[in-house]
């Protein structure tokens, strides 16, 4: 069976983006240590703030959909059908 790149890449891509947000949240709410302000490095203007939770929506959600859609392209190109 093959997989659709276009819905395999969108729900990789929302389910990256809500736990990019989602824990962005938490450490904000909860206070915890340093290790989301990695995401800095890879995610340009990130910040453990509600403005850098937003942009790691977006962020989450374009480098999900990217990887979801390479991933469903590889495994189309090996399934036997």
């Amino acid at each position: 069976m093959k997989l659709s790149k276009r819905a395999f890449a969108t729900a990789n891509g929302i389910l990256w983006a809500l736990a990019v947000f989602g824990a962005t949240i938490y450490v904000l709410v909860k206070g915890g240590g340093n290790t989301l302000v990695l995401l800095q490095q890879f995610f340009w203007g990130y910040s453990v703030s509600f403005p850098g939770a937003i942009l790691g929506l977006i962020y989450g959600f374009v480098w999900g959909f990217i990887f979801g859609w390479l991933f469903s392209a590889l495994y189309n190109r090996f399934v036997k059908e």
